[in-house]
């Protein structure tokens, strides 16, 4: 111990912690130092120093006396292997933890209390516990629109960010909550195909069948860096990739990961969530798709109003233009459920083949068309018969095969998209007609079977609301790879009825 510093040997603990940075010391050490689990040290390697948080071996097998255990975020950080000498002092917790606890007692807080705690979050300065109090807070508490746009602008601030100059760039987001919905697939080339730029960023599946990432996977490459999706973009005017291989508005990713684990989603980090991502991308012009209806994420119609505001508000602040449209809900929205299931749609979509989901083109036009009026391209008038015309000539069809090329092709014919090998058919027992498709049931049972990680693993619908069905006939099939997985979806499919409700005739 020299000047209140403490020297000890670097040890790797083989730990990959994917939050707080986690440094390990023997009980003896601990108790030698008055350290106990939680507290926060400074340590210091050369010009290097990182924060990390205490935690303590009870036997010497882990960590002897004088070694200090350092997770693999922590040595890469501090540029340090097994056997090196660190050292390291008593550090205060960060300023963030009292700001939150003001937040927790029902105070506003202004923008550097904001932006101090959305820099500790990125930079793994809070544990797991800190954040879920923020999250659990501004839950109970509320936000306001001034801290939710500081939280936006700081998420934006620290991170990477792809620029693209005075460009228009143009962007649309989802919030979720619908089976299928791969709207993102077909209108990213549409744009793109007049010329537009489109660095569609997204997020793999969290707790549905599959992500727009997990389906474009199906057909190329997603896991690109910054400067591999600027190539793809300069060559073809867009990409669909991977957001989290990028570290783009890094802080969300951790906040949505503590909203998860408390299954809570407070609106104002939804908004600020939403909008960081497309500010990071340097979008200038975008649509918001909020869909509603039974069994959605959002099912009443004053929720997607206030959001829709909430949005608007934060777009003016960013001088972004922006749309914000809300559609139904209510049901799966294409055939496919599932990446490989879903990225056949998609494909079959761009090739106008018969067997392509009409309802999915439907809504992707009518999208693509609000998109286009939007950045002045067409009239309203002319949009949707312009949006038509890209698709139905193949033109939309061309850039995606050349989306997909540049990111690495896996497959373009839907032919080659392997379906899992083990199948159940959901069968109607009356006859009647299709009153209600619940998205959180189907979504489950596909889930059941494999999906999303199981790629071939999903459900293949026959039947939309409205549609007539016969007794006998089937409405959906499950696909899995595995017998057992096939197993728990028909158990879950039996006690939820399939999540659909037909109305006898």
């Amino acid at each position: 111990k020299k000047g209140g510093k403490m020297k000890f040997i670097v040890k790797d603990i083989d730990l990959i912690t994917g939050g707080a940075l986690i440094a390990v010391l023997s009980e003896s050490d601990a108790k030698e130092y008055d350290f106990h689990t939680g507290d926060r040290i400074k340590i210091t390697e050369g010009k290097k120093q990182e924060t990390a948080i205490i935690d303590i071996s009870q036997g010497s097998r882990v960590v002897k006396k004088g070694y200090i255990g350092l997770c693999e975020e922590l040595l890469s950080r501090l540029n340090v292997k097994k056997g090196d000498v660190v050292s390291f002092s008593l550090e205060n917790k960060p300023v963030s933890v009292f700001y939150i606890r003001k937040k927790i007692q029902g105070y506003e807080l202004n923008k550097n209390e904001i932006t101090t705690i959305i820099n500790d979050i990125s930079n793994d300065r809070l544990i797991t516990s800190e954040i879920s109090y923020f999250v659990a807070a501004s839950y109970m508490r509320g936000m306001s629109m001034n801290e939710t746009v500081a939280m936006t602008k700081a998420m934006i601030n620290i991170g990477n960010k792809l620029s693209f100059g005075k460009k228009i760039v143009v962007d649309k987001h989802c919030i979720g909550g619908v089976a299928g919905n791969r709207t993102t697939m077909i209108i990213t080339p549409i744009i793109a195909s007049v010329g537009y730029i489109m660095p569609k960023t997204s997020s793999r599946s969290i707790t549905s069948p599959a992500g727009t990432a997990d389906t474009m996977e199906v057909l190329a490459n997603v896991s690109l860096n910054i400067r591999e999706i600027k190539k793809v973009i300069k060559k073809v005017n867009a990409c669909i990739a991977w957001g989290g291989a990028i570290n783009l508005a890094p802080a969300d990713d951790k906040i949505i990961k503590a909203e998860k684990e408390m299954n809570l989603d407070p609106e104002g980090q939804l908004l600020a969530s939403v909008m960081a991502k497309k500010g990071s991308v340097s979008a200038n012009h975008l649509l918001i798709d909020i869909p509603v209806g039974k069994g959605a994420k959002i099912e009443d119609y004053s929720k997607a109003e206030r959001l829709k505001r909430g949005f608007n508000v934060i777009a003016k602040n960013m001088g972004m233009k922006i749309r914000t449209i809300i559609t139904d809900g209510s049901q799966p929205i294409g055939n496919g459920i599932g990446p490989n299931l879903e990225a056949r749609d998609v494909l079959w979509l761009l090739m106008n083949h018969k067997k392509a989901p009409i309802d999915l083109k439907v809504k992707s036009i009518y999208m693509a068309a609000q998109l286009l009026e939007l950045v002045g391209k067409v009239k309203r008038n002319d949009s949707i018969t312009f949006v038509k015309d890209i698709i139905e000539s193949g033109q939309a069809y061309e850039r995606m095969l050349k989306i997909i090329k540049e990111q690495g092709e896996k497959i373009t014919n839907p032919k080659d998209i392997k379906l899992g090998r083990y199948t159940f058919d959901f069968v109607s027992r009356v006859k009647g007609k299709i009153k209600h498709i619940d998205n959180k049931i189907i979504s489950s049972i596909a889930r059941s079977a494999g999906a999303p990680r199981d790629k071939e693993a999903g459900i293949y619908l026959y039947k939309h609301v409205d549609d007539g069905v016969r007794k006998g006939e089937t409405i959906y099939t499950i696909y899995s790879d595995n017998k057992a997985k096939l197993g728990f979806a028909k158990d879950l499919l039996k006690k939820t009825n399939g999540g659909v409700e037909i109305r006898i005739l």
